[in-house]
């Protein structure tokens, strides 16, 4: 492929990264296959053929909206693709999409069982309406986390917001949403507009026919590569996406075309 880009990644900074990563390994039961710092995805990408990825940080207090998105801008290179992420609760959640914008950011992360609030609930809309009138894309985690009970963002409430803000572009991670993939596949999946869903920490998780169903009935130019790195090695997902029985074409959209084209990459 020309380019491989990883739409779905975490890194920290190096003041936090030891402390979080320590946390999120605890929680999740899962081993990271990364030490969580920005050299530490880009040597993984370095060794696995991915030529860019999206770094996503997620405010999880209102209070770290500013540190979150000033680290975010620091980060990005040419590999390096960052997004910014506010907090539904923080009074100045507004204020600072416009400083997310300025500072060239290129959209924002909201994690709904990270930042306890349902994807559909009222108090989110003024920030998807501002999302939408100044042209950043939201990035929602899906479906079932391991640090969550409850899940906070589902395939259905996701349709409900793309209903009310038809001209917000969404990339819905996971699928859709982890594990709940029959709700994307019936409620999601050929929905007209600017929907996306990636595939990242799928590998392994989803059966292909599945899989293959969503993709096709979505269509290809509106599906992302990505891993979740460090929650999983970007060559699981590009190993799923290979063995799909998918043409060479479709396999470009989805390995970097979408991407290039969301993050306005020329190639």
């Amino acid at each position: 492929y020309k380019m491989i880009i990883d739409f779905h990644t975490h890194a920290f900074s190096e003041k936090i990264v030891e402390k979080a990563m320590s946390k999120l390994t605890a929680t999740s039961g899962m081993k990271p296959y990364t030490d969580g710092t920005v050299n530490g995805l880009l040597e993984i990408m370095n060794n696995s053929g991915v030529d860019k990825s999206v770094v996503l940080p997620i405010a999880t207090k209102p209070s770290q909206q500013r540190i979150v998105n000033s680290w975010a801008k620091e980060i990005m290179s040419d590999k390096i693709y960052a997004f910014g992420s506010v907090h539904p609760d923080a009074e100045d959640a507004l204020e600072e999409l416009d400083r997310i914008k300025e500072s060239g950011l290129y959209g924002v992360k909201l994690h709904p069982d990270y930042q306890n609030f349902f994807a559909d609930d009222e108090k989110a809309f003024p920030i998807y309406q501002k999302c939408s009138d100044l042209g950043l894309m939201i990035v929602f985690h899906g479906g079932y986390d391991p640090m969550c009970d409850v899940i906070h963002g589902s395939p259905k409430a996701f349709a409900e917001i793309h209903k009310k803000f038809p001209d917000l572009t969404m990339v819905l991670a996971h699928l859709g949403g982890m594990y709940r993939w029959e709700q994307t596949e019936r409620i999601i999946a050929g929905t007209d507009g600017s929907v996306y869903l990636d595939v990242s920490c799928i590998a392994g998780e989803i059966g292909q026919d599945i899989l293959k169903r969503i993709i096709e009935k979505h269509g290809t130019d509106r599906i992302l590569f990505a891993s979740d790195c460090p929650w999983d090695d970007p060559a699981n997902e590009i190993k799923m996406i290979n063995a799909l029985d998918i043409s060479q074409d479709d396999k470009e959209k989805i390995f970097y075309k979408n991407a290039a084209g969301l993050l306005g990459i020329k190639c």
